[in-house]
């Protein structure tokens, strides 16, 4: 009876180790999975010596916000071949380049040159004669030459022309807005100046109504002012020269003419 007892007592003794150690491994895989929960639910720090600082990026949640995505800096090692770009110093003297090109073609396109007036001679003379007052009255034409050199429109605001004989004025003339000139062309502006031959120059009604006299010509001094504006810039050129005209009768020929 005694043996069997012993028996028994040992074999509950050596079957007691395994059921415990069994439940012991079930005790440490909850304590595990607790474990996780408890880390999941722990906030992401940082720790710095003693104290701990939540993430401010991902507020202690380990993820970043999606809509923060493009407002955070990732720091990256400074051997990161992406620090290091290729051909920076030639990416930079061809920008150079390129706008020295790009400025030095707009100055050139839009410096202003200068706008040469030239004088076309005269293309008219009308005569008229008052016999009462012993006054010729004369209507002359002139021709201006204008060239634009510059690679834009121009804009013939005013023109002022005014016709002397023996120092006494004897005509003036003024037109606004005479003409237009296209870039890189010519142009020809026509117009015409009232004379009126009288007064103190009353003697020279004998002289152009004298019939033994074929041509009456009389030498007038002649100054225009020419007017220009473009782009936001104003210039103006004077002309100055003496011209020929017949005062005896009516001419359409183009007469010569000596510029000052």
């Amino acid at each position: 009876m005694g043996s069997i007892m012993s028996a028994y007592t040992s074999h509950v003794s050596a079957l007691r180790p395994a059921s415990s150690s069994h439940v012991e491994d079930d005790d440490d895989l909850l304590d595990g999975k607790d474990r996780e929960e408890d880390i999941a639910q722990f906030p992401y720090v940082e720790f710095t010596g003693r104290d701990s600082i939540t993430c401010p990026s991902c507020q202690g949640t380990g993820c970043i916000p999606t809509g923060q995505v493009n407002e955070l800096v990732a720091l990256i090692p400074y051997s990161d071949q992406r620090l290091q770009p290729q051909r920076t110093k030639c990416y930079v003297v061809l920008s150079v380049l390129l706008c020295l090109l790009i400025c030095g073609l707009v100055v050139f396109f839009l410096f202003p040159r200068t706008v040469l007036v030239q004088d076309g001679g005269i293309r008219m003379v009308q005569v008229w004669f008052d016999k009462e007052n012993d006054i010729v009255n004369l209507a002359m034409t002139s021709t201006l030459h204008i060239t634009n050199s510059n690679f834009y429109s121009i804009s013939v605001d005013n023109l002022i022309s005014q016709v002397q004989y023996m120092n006494t004025v004897i005509g003036t003339q003024q037109q606004t807005n005479v003409s237009v000139i296209q870039p890189l062309s010519e142009n020809l502006v026509n117009f015409t100046v009232k004379l009126e031959l009288g007064g103190v120059l009353s003697y020279l009604y004998n002289f152009c109504t004298l019939p033994t006299v074929k041509v009456h010509n009389i030498v007038v001094f002649v100054r225009t002012s020419v007017k220009f504006s473009y782009i936001g810039h104003t210039s103006q050129s004077a002309l100055e020269t003496y011209q020929y005209i017949d005062c005896g009768a009516n001419s359409t020929i183009l007469t010569d003419h000596h510029a000052l």
